[in-house]
C-alpha cells in the first residue's frame, strides 16, 4: 500500500483506495499503520473508525464538516452482522440545543454530514476480536429524494421539540430514519438548554444518529441483499 496517510485529490480517488481496503482484516490495516490493536472495544469504542480514517487521510476529526470537506465527502464506518444486517446506529453529529432559532434543514450539520458519505462497512459479530473483523467493499452514497424527506421531516420534528423545551421529553423512538440520543463519555456530563418556561436547565448533551432500519434499507438497496 503507497502510503496510506497520504490525502486523496479527488472521490474516485477515495472510493480506489476504500475499495483497495476491502477484504483486509482490521489488524492488518493497523499493522500497517504501525497501530496498536485492543483486545476489545470496551474502552476503545472509536478505534475502527479512527483506523479507517488515519488510512484514508480524513482530517476533519471531531470537528462539525465533513471528513473530508474538500471533496463534500464524509466517512462513516457501519459495523455488521455475518448476514450484513447493521449492529448499531450511526452517529451523524452533535446536536444543538441552544441559539437553534432561524436554523434549517438546508443550512444543518446533519444535513451537511449526510450530503455525500463513503460507507465502509465492517463484518464480524460483536463478541469478535476487533482484529479479526473484515473490513467490507465501500458504498459512496448520497441521499435520494425519499431518504432526504425522511430525514428532514425527523430533523424538523426533533428540532421543534427541542426549540418548544421538551429536550429531555425525545426518546430513541422519534423519527423514522433519525434518532436523538444522549452522547456523552458519562452520565455526568451535563450542558445547557432550553427548558418548559423557557429557562435554562441542565441535560446530557445529546447526538443525532442514523436509525438501523434506514442504514440497512440503504445497504439492502445498493448491495441487493
Amino acid at each position: 500500500m503507497n502510503n496510506p496517510i497520504l490525502r486523496p485529490e479527488s472521490v474516485s480517488q477515495l472510493l480506489e483506495h476504500a475499495q483497495e481496503l476491502a477484504g483486509l482484516p482490521l489488524a492488518a490495516l493497523a499493522h500497517n499503520l504501525n497501530q496498536p490493536v485492543p483486545d476489545n472495544l470496551r474502552r476503545d469504542k472509536g478505534w475502527i473508525g479512527q483506523l479507517l480514517e488515519l488510512s484514508l487521510g480524513a482530517s476533519a476529526g471531531s470537528k462539525p464538516e465533513q471528513d473530508f470537506p474538500e471533496l463534500g465527502v464524509e466517512l462513516k464506518t457501519i459495523p455488521l452482522d455475518a448476514a450484513a444486517r447493521p449492529l448499531e446506529t450511526t452517529f451523524v453529529c452533535v446536536a444543538p440545543l441552544l441559539n437553534i432559532a432561524g436554523l434549517s434543514w438546508e443550512t444543518s450539520n446533519v444535513r451537511n454530514k449526510l450530503s455525500r458519505v463513503l460507507w465502509i462497512p465492517v463484518i464480524g459479530e460483536r463478541d469478535m476480536p476487533p482484529g479479526e473483523r473484515l473490513i467490507g467493499q465501500p458504498l459512496l452514497w448520497t441521499p435520494n429524494e425519499e431518504e432526504e424527506w425522511l430525514l428532514r421531516q425527523d430533523w424538523e420534528e426533533i428540532m421543534e421539540l427541542i426549540s418548544l423545551g421538551r429536550v429531555q421529553e425525545i426518546t430513541a423512538r422519534h423519527g423514522q430514519a433519525l434518532q436523538l440520543r444522549p452522547k456523552a463519555a458519562n452520565g455526568r456530563a451535563l450542558t445547557d438548554a432550553i427548558g418548559p418556561d423557557g429557562n435554562y436547565i441542565q441535560t446530557r448533551p445529546r447526538g443525532f444518529y442514523l436509525k438501523t432500519s434506514f442504514t440497512a434499507a440503504l445497504l439492502a438497496r445498493h448491495f441487493m441483499l
